[in-house]
């Protein structure tokens, strides 16, 4: 058994160690306060990218955007490289594949670089974490990077969040999302679909053919959440006079608000609020205490 828990662990390094050699920059030049020295610059024939990079679409667009960029400010944050296994004088990718494709596009013929000792495993996770801290990640990218390094790597909820800045019910809200089928992943990898479009989605008996009909009817997240819940069937409009409550007292906008709590925080939500007062009552429903505490870290900010 303890063998076992020791190969969850997978790094001895650990992954506060990993995250200092990728902290995230505001653009893929490395243009930030402090950017990291390089070692020493490389011929761009001498680097290879690293087979088992986890991402696998890159614009056109930004990459033509990265290039012009790069062509008058030049390559400012390093790659970070390691010397390639069984080929003297070769470099692989560790992290800044991006800026090496748009360093060719610009045609540069050198590129700075920082070299690192690191394991095939350490060089998966290190490209990961990378992928993970760029803004332009879409859900699903950004959620089957929380699983590798969760599968693989043995790293709990709380640890990413801490390690990369990020709420835990952000992280559990998109390791949900892949829980939906392909087709539907696949509108949310092509923009076709949001996030909070897919979240909704999540608990209905036919997410493929709800997701299509959003698509094709351009509708927003409330209008997705209350298809979901009456089954693919819209909703009976309301008697006039009715001012859109239903029989449990709450109107649509109402329900829709708490919909979209309770995907935020993962929790079950009530809001009692009177039709045309001003004040009302707000019920969370925790779990267990494991959630309980999430959420008073939450909202005490800590």
């Amino acid at each position: 058994m303890a063998d076992r828990k020791e190969k969850r662990r997978g790094l001895g390094r650990g992954l506060s160690a990993l995250m200092a050699d990728v902290e995230p920059t505001s653009t893929d030049t490395g243009t930030r306060e402090g950017p990291a020295a390089a070692e020493k610059s490389i011929p761009v024939e001498k680097i290879v990218p690293n087979p088992d990079q986890p991402r696998r679409q890159f614009s056109e667009e930004d990459m033509r955007d990265l290039a012009e960029s790069i062509k008058a400010k030049g390559v400012i944050q390093p790659l970070i490289v390691r010397e390639k296994p069984g080929d003297a004088g070769m470099y692989e990718i560790v992290a800044g594949e991006r800026r090496w494709r748009a360093a060719q596009m610009a045609q540069l013929h050198e590129l700075p670089v920082i070299i690192r000792d690191f394991s095939d495993t350490e060089v998966l996770e290190v490209a990961i974490i990378e992928n993970i801290q760029r803004a332009d990640l879409n859900a699903v990218e950004e959620a089957l990077g929380f699983r590798q390094l969760m599968d693989r790597f043995g790293h709990t909820q709380e640890k990413l969040a801490e390690a990369l800045g990020k709420s835990r019910s952000h992280i559990a809200n998109l390791l949900r999302l892949l829980n939906l089928p392909e087709p539907v992943l696949d509108m949310v990898r092509n923009s076709e679909l949001s996030a909070g479009h897919a979240r909704a989605l999540i608990t209905s008996d036919d997410p493929v053919g709800l997701a299509r009909t959003v698509v094709a009817r351009s509708l927003s997240v409330r209008e997705t959440e209350k298809l979901a819940k009456s089954g693919g069937e819209d909703a009976k409009p309301a008697p006039r006079g009715s001012s859109g409550v239903n029989a449990a007292g709450k109107d649509a906008d109402t329900k829709a608000l708490e919909g979209d709590l309770a995907a935020q925080l993962g929790m079950k939500v009530n809001i009692d609020h009177k039709p045309g007062g001003e004040g009302g009552k707000l019920v969370l429903h925790y779990a267990d205490l494991e959630q309980l505490d999430d959420l008073c870290r939450l909202l005490t900010g800590s």
